[in-house]
């Protein structure tokens, strides 16, 4: 028997294993999802447990991000037996919203696209979907005001993140950049690829549009016409991809919330997001930061946008490491009310994985 046979031959029983174990494992996710009733049929800070342990038990010779993809369809496809999960995102097809919600959710997911971010907001408080999926900052365009400003006014709590590299195109149905015109684009993705524009389309009129996939529709519906999105608004629309990777900054990654209605219960490795205001006398906005060092809480985020309420007044969203639950974080949230103006917990979730 020569080498290649007997290598194919091996695989060939593991994979018949592997299908036993994935249906054995499949068959305990019913039975869960049968003792738990009419319980949520995702358990966030279960499936972190699920990934991190998998990740750390990982020897090789599959790289961690591969195991974490594995585990994330096999886990998708479990849940899809209990109940259809639906997440609205900002389409329509072909965003990177979506490949965001597919990146955490896994292909047997049920995306609602929805016209803008108040929708996805809407869609999960009116019930048309389980949860959504929101752009919330960007490492080179920083954040994103309405995701910020929903969470502030809205009842909706974040259940969890995403960090998507995000790689943009130039899409088109011509075959040349010399004879384009007309370039569409999320106002994100513009300033993601500022000097790769200026050196290649300098003369062509920049277009905003409401989401990158929708930018491709455009130019899939004029002559001489570009978008930039990522490459699988090309499919989606039937362009050209006439350039890869032109944005200004290799690491390039967006950050993804899922919302919900759901509260998360610790999984050992957790961030808390709130928005808090300082009451107007000097030093207040120190005062909201003594509660975390005193009790040895790590700030990772501290954002401040305008408030609503008057002109030249501000609302701080932070993030902090641990879980709402946790004594010390929980410790350092009662004295933060004490000094705060205002306080709004947005939801505990696992760190992305």
């Amino acid at each position: 028997m020569s080498d290649l046979k007997k290598y194919r031959e091996q695989i060939d029983r593991i994979d018949d294993e592997l299908l036993k174990l994935f249906n054995q494992r499949a068959a305990l996710a019913q039975q869960i999802g049968r003792v738990k009733g009419n319980g949520a049929v995702l358990r966030p800070e279960r499936e972190a447990q699920v990934l991190q342990r998998m990740v750390e038990a990982n020897v090789g010779p599959l790289p961690n991000q591969g195991v974490s993809q594995l585990f994330t369809e096999i886990m998708s496809q479990c849940r899809a037996l209990e109940a259809p999960l639906r997440v609205a995102y900002l389409g329509p097809n072909g965003t990177f919203s979506e490949a965001a919600v597919f990146q955490r959710f896994g292909q047997a997911t049920e995306g609602v696209p929805a016209d803008s971010i108040d929708a996805v907001f809407a869609a999960v408080e009116g019930g048309a979907a389980n949860y959504g999926m929101v752009p919330v900052e960007n490492s080179t365009e920083g954040a994103v005001g309405r995701t910020l400003d929903l969470l502030l006014n809205g009842n909706l709590k974040i259940c969890g993140e995403v960090l998507l590299q995000v790689h943009q195109c130039v899409l088109s149905n011509e075959n040349d950049l010399s004879v384009i015109r007309k370039v569409y684009s999320h106002p994100q993705s513009f300033g993601q690829c500022q000097s790769w524009l200026n050196a290649h389309l300098p003369q062509a009129e920049r277009i905003t549009s409401s989401s990158n996939a929708d930018a491709a529709r455009s130019a899939a519906q004029e002559s001489y016409s570009a978008a930039i999105a990522g490459a699988q608004a090309a499919a989606y629309f039937r362009l050209k991809v006439l350039a890869e990777n032109i944005e200004d900054d290799a690491r390039n990654t967006t950050r993804f919330l899922v919302i919900g209605m759901q509260d998360v219960a610790p999984s050992g490795r957790d961030k808390t997001s709130l928005v808090m205001s300082a009451p107007n006398r000097p030093g207040a906005v120190h005062d909201l930061l003594v509660p975390l060092a005193k009790h040895g809480v790590s700030m990772t985020k501290l954002e401040s946008r305008p408030a609503r309420s008057g002109l030249w007044e501000y609302v701080f969203y932070v993030d902090i490491e641990g879980h709402q639950d946790d004594s010390k974080v929980a410790a350092a949230l009662h004295e933060l009310k004490q000094a705060a103006a205002f306080v709004k917990v947005l939801g505990s979730y696992p760190v992305a994985v």
